[in-house]
């Protein structure tokens, strides 16, 4: 047995068991840490498919900003992990149909795509040279073009959702409304008050 082997077992064993730390633990604090270690073991799983530019990229990006930003996001917000819990037997059994149907495409992805793994689709096309990151990059930006701009556009909605749902006032706090203010009226903020001798 090879050591790329052995570092692919390794490697993706801890993929696997960190994957399931993610979607298992309750505390939403720890299911970020156990993704960052997913992010690392695939970088490593990257490394070995000669993608060098998107391990760096998964371990910069992701881990170094990313990930950072969801910690940040989690303890910042007051999440009652009894709440959560609740509701989750109800949802169970769709969610286990979701998990056979994803699983099942994707077992057919890996058989029908991943044929010949000693070949790296990146390097064996060569249109620019040798350099894995030009290839990667002008792969993006001409055949899977259409690909890439989805992609964007879906990440783009993401944030949007994220912002709508996270986004909710505090009625107890008090805001400034500029159109109300530049629009009132002398008789709104001033009451003349009258005494018993009709003094003012």
């Amino acid at each position: 047995m090879s050591i790329e082997l052995i570092i692919f077992f390794v490697f993706s064993s801890l993929l696997i068991i960190s994957a399931i730390g993610v979607v298992t633990v309750n505390n939403p604090v720890k299911s970020a840490i156990y993704l960052v270690f997913a992010f690392f073991n695939s970088a490593v799983l990257w490394f070995l498919l000669n993608a060098e530019f998107l391990a760096i990229i998964l371990i910069l990006v992701y881990v170094g900003a990313v990930m950072v930003l969801f910690l940040f996001v989690v303890m910042m917000l007051d999440i009652n992990i009894s709440e959560l819990k609740e509701g989750f037997v109800n949802y169970l059994p769709i969610g286990f149909i979701v998990f056979l149907i994803t699983t099942g495409l994707l077992i057919t992805f890996f058989q029908t795509q991943f044929v010949d793994v000693d070949k790296n689709i990146i390097n064996e096309i060569k249109i620019i040279g040798d350099d894995n990151t030009k290839n990667l990059g002008y792969l993006l930006y001409t055949e899977y073009i259409l690909a890439f701009e989805i992609s964007a556009m879906i990440l783009l909605l993401g944030i949007v959702s994220a912002i709508t749902l996270t986004h909710q006032k505090n009625p107890a706090n008090k805001y400034q409304i500029p159109s109300e203010q530049v629009n009132i009226k002398k008789e709104d903020r001033i009451k003349i008050i009258k005494d018993n001798e009709g003094d003012l």
